[in-house]
């Protein structure tokens, strides 16, 4: 009579193939620029899990490593290309 569950196999192991294999899929799945944004964000719920679960604050300020959006480029560029340059006064040749 057993007294637990009886297991046919021990559980595999994940290997170096296996793991590339999952970082290709994910790369197929996510695209090349969004991968850099999906592990940052999980790098941050990492971290707010781990100062939850072990019951630390820190009281700093939050910052962010984004660059904020450009400047539209056509308009800046249009305006500063007609303040830049002078007004040429047009002379008639005889």
């Amino acid at each position: 009579m057993p007294k637990g569950p009886c297991y046919d196999g021990a559980m595999p192991t994940i290997g170096p193939m296996e793991i590339v294999g999952l970082l290709l899929l994910a790369l197929l799945l996510f695209g090349a620029k969004r991968l850099p944004e999906i592990g940052r964000s999980l790098g941050t719920g990492m971290r707010e899990f781990k100062d939850s679960v072990s019951g630390e604050k820190k009281e700093k300020a939050e910052t962010r490593s984004e660059l904020p959006p450009p400047a539209p480029a056509v308009a800046a560029q249009a305006e500063d290309t007609t303040s830049a340059q002078p007004e040429r006064e047009t002379e008639t040749v005889s």
